[in-house]
């Protein structure tokens, strides 16, 4: 389960924080209510990722192929 800590709280007990990381917790750390990073187990976050790529992929995968023919250099560089 994730627990969200602000970053003032934190910093205040990021001893406390990183013991109960290693015992597999994870922490959301806001800043004015807004979240800015996250701390979690290091070997986490790579699980993470690749399930979240893996479902990328399958639903690219899962696309029709539109052919748009093809864009100018100017098409593809024009500044609005």
């Amino acid at each position: 389960m994730q627990k969200i800590v602000s970053s003032a709280d934190a910093n205040r007990k990021f001893s406390e924080i990183l013991r109960r990381v290693r015992q597999g917790h994870t922490y959301l750390i806001t800043s004015h209510g807004r979240p800015v990073a996250r701390i979690m187990p290091a070997g986490e976050n790579g699980k993470a990722e690749d399930t979240a790529r893996k479902a990328l992929l399958k639903h690219l995968r899962a696309q029709q192929v539109v052919d748009v023919g093809r864009w100018t250099r100017e098409e593809l560089y024009e500044r609005r």
